[in-house]
């Protein structure tokens, strides 16, 4: 089933996500629902809070279009390691028709749980590197927009605002 994103401003994605203590159907149901609305979107992952549910789950898939779906659903991911550093430009479900350059790990491991409850290591660098960095903000109420300077942030604001409000005159 096909979820809605909130988009920025909602508060909700300002809230702190809770560890999943039970991984039951209902669980393996949210994680479908979410990879189907970040497909749908389309998009390289989703953070549970973005369809307003404060659990700590990720899905994140960067196979290209024309290349086999690569679906990694990540419960309680933790970051355990991270070297280097990259600065690429990152899109946000959340916060629609705005990229910016964000400072990120170059290189991470991850470790978690997957739907059957199992504990997993993800080895990743490049674009999985900061897609998992950007989804695990994400479960901390961090948004990649609070990672830019405060004169970008501040910019970034005002033309928002200036765009929702003609958005609500149209």
């Amino acid at each position: 089933m096909i979820r809605t994103i909130l988009t920025y401003p909602d508060p909700d994605l300002k809230k702190r996500s809770t560890p999943v203590a039970i991984i039951n159907q209902k669980t393996r149901e949210l994680v479908e629902d979410m990879a189907d609305t970040m497909y749908d979107a389309p998009g390289i992952g989703l953070a549970a809070p973005q369809i307003g549910v404060h659990q700590r789950i990720i899905v994140i898939d960067v196979a290209g279009k024309d290349d086999p779906p690569e679906l990694i659903a990540a419960i309680n991911p933790v970051i355990v390691h991270a070297e280097g550093e990259t600065f690429e430009e990152e899109g946000c479900l959340s916060v629609p028709k705005y990229a910016a350059n964000v400072r990120r790990h170059a290189k991470i491991v991850v470790k978690g749980l997957n739907v059957d409850g199992e504990e997993m290591t993800w080895r990743a660098e490049g674009l999985l590197a900061v897609a998992f960095q950007h989804e695990i903000d994400h479960l901390d109420g961090i948004l990649f927009i609070d990672h830019i300077s405060q004169l970008k942030r501040d910019i970034f604001r005002r033309k928002y605002r200036r765009s929702l409000d003609q958005e609500g005159n149209d």
